[in-house]
């Protein structure tokens, strides 16, 4: 397994956090196995963008998905579970004060869309595997649109996908920048 940094959505680093601290609003397009679900919120917290206390979001259609993220982050960020890497689905939460980068489901994000409008201490919100499409996953994005355009012109917004057509989006979200990272072939040999 090749270390984070030696991932492909690295070669979009400068890029993702210029862009995102210009506009708030980002499409990232990179293949399976580039790194951004779990590279990207760490950019975000490194680079400063989420802020001293700010939380990034991380928007997960499958809760299985959205446990497995939060280990893999909280391992490469060197914190137990539900420290500064926690997640939360149905049931089920690892999160304390000291979480900055937190792995939701989507029915997460729009239950606390609805108990608290302006979503205090939030500072990013990642909608990832957007192409999956979900109810939940459309409602949050034009919710979370909605409360940057209005009461939350600090919330930064980022869509990711593998195989998203980004053409449409873009346009829903203009202005808006579209990153596309290309990754990387590997020989194979029998």
């Amino acid at each position: 397994m090749p270390a984070p940094r030696e991932l492909p959505i690295y070669e979009l680093e400068p890029a993702i956090v210029a862009t995102l601290g210009d506009t708030g609003r980002l499409i990232v397009q990179a293949p399976t196995g580039s790194g951004k679900s779990t590279q990207i919120p760490q950019m975000l917290l490194w680079h400063g963008l989420l802020g001293e206390r700010g939380e990034v979001v991380v928007l997960q259609p499958r809760r299985l998905a959205t446990r497995m993220l939060e280990k893999r982050v909280a391992e490469e960020v060197g914190t137990p579970l539900g420290g500064t890497v926690g997640y939360q689905i149905r049931l089920e939460s690892r999160v304390s004060e000291q979480t900055r980068i937190r792995f939701v489901t989507e029915g997460i994000l729009l239950r606390q869309m609805s108990f608290d409008a302006t979503l205090r201490g939030v500072n990013t919100i990642v909608f990832d595997e957007f192409h999956e499409r979900h109810l939940y996953g459309d409602i949050s994005l034009a919710r979370a649109l909605q409360l940057q355009q209005t009461t939350r012109p600090d919330l930064k917004l980022i869509v990711m996908s593998a195989t998203l057509d980004a053409g449409l989006l873009k346009n829903y979200l203009a202005p808006c920048a579209a990153l596309v990272s290309q990754g990387r072939s590997f020989p194979v040999r029998i």
